[in-house]
């Protein structure tokens, strides 16, 4: 389905683009304007007023954010409603979903047990859950431990969809023995590659070794002793937690599955205890939450050495430099977390040499606000405590120069990305790409980089704000070729070239509409999938209602008959779609879903 709008164009790219970078930890759009601050006060003024614009412009119902550094909290303020319909104000303690924020709590308590001893982080993920089991077609490739699960280079696919939101969800538990006729996506250790579904089983990890719900452990073993008195991964009594909104209108709660990728309720001034916790070695208070050398080993990049990662670094359960717009220079690492559900948006940045952190918590869908308040805030707080200022970003230029024939060429052809297939073809000695069924212009920037421009009925320059500063280059790694996006100066893959598989007879016989027939209680994360053929490959196209408008169409290379894989690097590719009979039927079987074609059309 064609994308028709400008808003939701540029949207639906943006969405996707965030989400591929870290699914949770999301990209910041380019600053242009950082005011000088010279004490706290002008940085609570500043970025007071940047919340408001912020909220303004990306229809934003209700934000708290919380600056603290080692000593403690440096200051907390909250905007807009937790609930508009009440007029319930959002404080700094408004209670908020924190979506992937909570792997860092969960990555923290799988370092705790490793410390008592309960837990080796490098041991097979089948010492501590002996019924964990799934398909490869990686025999003898290496095996999934605890310590490439926090650093999402598992291989694992990213979810399994089938339950994760529910109006009446499943334990997370389940999740083990339901995944054994899934597949791995990729040879563990060998890519980064984000996935929920890994930090939901460390969850099963906790509870195993500990002998204690994963929920009840949380609490007593780093909620509790933090101070985090109104955070829990379950409902407390009395607790009250904002209302999530689209658009400025409020949103049907969803209930969630994967508690330890997703579950944790907080406010901005518990995660502000948090964030000094990690500021202080580990300590809160009067209680060692985890030993200084160990958090050490967290904020440590893990990933050095792996060629497809192409300088993006992880620690284990945080996000270092180069992942998520989020760098900041001359201060040290920057190290973060985000987290995205659809009505609910959050940022934590941490500067360890700098004893500094920010959080911004906001209940509703859109991802900027967070973003830019977040990282603005950071900024004027490390030039009031240290001094060092940043480098103003500059708007990459124009090239005078075309591109060769030569280029045009290397550029040319199909490419497997977060947002579907795109097509790169010459047009008039231009280079165009086809992205959402409309055309965009590659234009060469002064940095090397293309430039992405649009044109409304082929004739208007339309702007695609977030997207205006995004350039895109070629790089060859590991013998395959990718499309590499550049934002202020970080890069990250989006795209890999490729080429239209064979397709077996069986296969072309599946092209058609489905319907999901196991839904169950399920609020549909994709839902009308359909199978469908263009360029000469094989597409499997569906709708994420809870995300954008317009569908988006997967190339699939079939491996065989039954089985095909989704073609692309990176989280949600290199997964598994299957042909399986159910009571004598043909299904389509993708991450627990099973799927019944009702047209060949």
């Amino acid at each position: 389905m064609k994308i028709c709008t400008r808003d939701s164009f540029t949207l639906a790219i943006f969405i996707a683009i965030s989400f591929f970078l870290l699914n949770g930890c999301s990209t910041t759009p380019p600053r242009f304007a950082t005011v000088s601050c010279a004490d706290y006060e002008c940085v609570k003024e500043s970025i007071s007023q940047l919340a408001r614009k912020e909220m303004e412009k990306n229809k934003v119902t209700g934000l708290s954010v919380a600056l603290v550094d080692d000593k403690g909290l440096i200051w907390a303020q909250g905007f807009g409603y937790a609930d508009k319909e009440n007029k319930i104000p959002a404080t700094p303690q408004t209670v908020y979903r924190v979506a992937s924020i909570s792997k860092l709590f969960t990555a923290t308590a799988i370092m705790q047990l490793a410390e008592q001893g309960k837990i080796n982080i490098d041991e097979s993920l089948t010492t501590y859950l002996p019924e964990f089991s799934i398909k490869t077609r990686f025999p003898g490739e290496g095996r999934i431990t605890p310590r490439n699960l926090m650093t999402h280079h598992s291989g694992l696919p990213a979810n399994l969809y089938k339950g994760i939101f529910s109006s009446k969800p499943e334990p997370f538990t389940k999740v083990i023995k339901e995944i054994k006729d899934e597949y791995l996506a990729y040879p563990p250790e060998s890519v980064y590659s984000y996935s929920n579904l890994g930090v939901t089983l460390l969850g099963g990890v906790i509870e195993r070794v500990s002998g204690k719900s994963y929920a009840s452990y949380m609490d007593e073993s780093i909620l509790g002793p933090i101070g985090m008195d109104n955070s829990s991964f379950s409902t407390k009594t009395g607790m009250v937690v904002a209302k999530g909104y689209k658009d400025g209108d409020v949103t049907n709660e969803l209930s969630i599955r994967d508690l330890p990728a997703t579950g944790l309720l907080s406010s901005a001034v518990d995660l502000g205890r948090f964030m000094q916790m990690v500021l202080t070695g580990g300590i809160s208070g009067e209680h060692q939450i985890i030993k200084r050398e160990t958090l050490a080993e967290m904020l440590r990049p893990q990933n050095i050495k792996v060629p497809l990662d192409m300088g993006i670094y992880i620690g284990l359960g945080w996000a270092l430099d180069g992942m998520g717009n989020t760098e900041i220079k001359n201060a040290g690492p920057v190290a973060h977390h985000g987290g995205s559900l659809p009505s609910f948006n959050s940022q934590l940045l941490v500067l360890p040499e700098q004893k500094l952190g920010v959080v911004v918590l906001t209940n509703s869908s859109t991802r900027p606000a967070v973003d830019n308040v977040a990282i603005e805030a950071l900024i004027l707080a490390l030039e009031v405590k240290t001094g060092i200022k940043q480098p103003r970003w500059v708007r990459p230029q124009k090239s005078p120069k075309s591109l060769s024939p030569e280029e045009v060429s290397l550029y040319t052809g199909h490419y497997a990305t977060p947002i579907g297939l795109i097509k790169a073809y010459e047009k008039s000695d231009f280079l165009k790409a086809e992205i959402f069924g409309n055309t965009v212009s590659l234009i060469p920037r002064a940095d090397g980089m293309l430039a992405m421009k649009y044109k409304l009925f082929g004739l208007i320059p339309i702007s695609l704000r977030e997207l205006d500063d995004v350039g895109v280059s070629r790089v060859v790694v590991a013998g395959r070729e990718f499309l590499l996006a550049r934002s202020q100066g970080l890069d990250m893959v989006f795209g890999e070239k490729i080429s239209p598989p064979s397709v077996p007879e069986k296969w072309l016989d599946r092209i058609g509409a489905y319907e999901i027939v196991n839904a169950g209680n399920d609020v549909l994360f994709f839902d009308g999938v359909r199978i469908g053929r263009q360029d000469g490959f094989l597409l499997i196209e569906y709708y994420t209602p809870l995300l954008a408008e317009g569908s988006v169409k997967l190339p699939i290379a079939p491996v065989s008959d039954t089985e095909a894989i989704i073609l692309g690097l990176g989280s949600g590719m290199g997964e598994t779609i299957r042909a399986i009979t159910i009571d004598g039927k043909e299904c389509l079987q993708y991450s627990g879903y099973q799927l019944r074609k009702i047209s060949t059309q």
